[in-house]
């Protein structure tokens, strides 16, 4: 089957962001969040106008999510921290054996609103990172060992599938999701990227159960239908696709995440583009977001 090709997205935000990442709608104020990772920026655009605020979180910041009571969490350089809109960052629980030479990563909210997240080597040293699972109560549990570079999460609408992304596999996995206990179980494969379609890089799971995943150095975003075929693409001008999100009012505009990481000179200056946050409608909405829940 012959899959379609969406048309381009327009540029929301035009920035040099180094890694792009981690984009996060917040229905209670109408916004995007997202970060780029090590310049330790959190970002808050609005979607009408595509005005901009940026702050200094103090730390490597792979994803910040709303909370449900007030304010946000966010996966950082060695632990999960607690983002009010004013005030440096408050440690909520650190990463277990974390070392500087690891960081937190992507990350997402399951249904039921636990946080997960996870780690890399700043290199990305193969196996160096985990998976980590911030509970409503604070506590932490690793939930996969020998990561290399975690990155994209989301689960099915019916909430019984986790679909997840360790980068240089080149695959998004599957695990059997328990929605009571959070466990995760018979990890397999959901789709391989082939035919020199990038890396795969964040993901969201849209309302219809398809896949959305970006494509690092791909130039595009993948959706796949739940039984893993490729339906669609959405074609960008910039090679390092880092994340997308659905949100907005009726959860169909995506927002893309771009980054300049790794790029040449020469391949820089022919995407002056690149670490700019792009955004289109799509005609499947997400899913509702759900906050952190402790």
């Amino acid at each position: 089957m012959t899959h379609r090709v969406l048309p381009a997205p327009e540029i929301l935000y035009q920035h040099e962001a180094f890694v792009g990442e981690g984009p996060v709608w917040d229905p209670r104020i109408g916004r995007l969040l997202w970060v780029d990772i090590p310049n330790d920026t959190l970002f808050v655009t609005d979607p009408a106008s595509g005005e901009t605020t940026a702050r200094d979180v103090g730390r490597a910041v792979g994803v910040v999510v709303p909370r449900a009571s007030g304010g946000y969490v966010a996966a950082m350089q060695d632990g999960f921290y607690a983002l009010e809109d004013e005030g440096p960052p408050e440690l909520i629980a650190p990463v277990a054996g974390q070392d500087p030479s690891t960081r937190l990563n992507d990350g997402e909210t399951d249904p039921q609103g636990r946080f997960w997240a996870g780690s890399m080597g700043w290199s990305a040293e193969p196996e160096a990172g985990a998976l980590y699972r911030l509970d409503a109560d604070g506590t932490v549990k690793r939930m996969l060992d020998r990561v290399t570079i975690s990155n994209g999460l989301g689960w099915s609408p019916d909430g019984t599938i986790m679909y997840y992304v360790d980068t240089p596999t080149m695959r998004v996995d599957m695990f059997d999701f328990d929605p009571v206990s959070g466990d995760i179980a018979n990890r397999r494969e959901f789709v391989t990227i082939r035919h020199g379609g990038g890396r795969p890089d964040g993901l969201t799971v849209d309302s219809e159960g398809a896949v959305w995943v970006a494509t690092w150095p791909g130039y595009g975003v993948h959706r796949y239908l739940p039984d893993g075929s490729l339906d669609a693409v959405i074609p960008l001008p910039v090679s390092n696709v880092s994340s997308i999100e659905l949100g907005g009012p009726d959860l169909r505009d995506a927002f893309i995440t771009t980054a300049w990481e790794l790029l040449s000179d020469e391949e820089h200056a022919a995407q002056p583009l690149a670490g700019s946050l792009f955004h289109t409608r799509v005609d499947v909405p997400g899913q509702s977001r759900v906050a952190f829940a402790g």
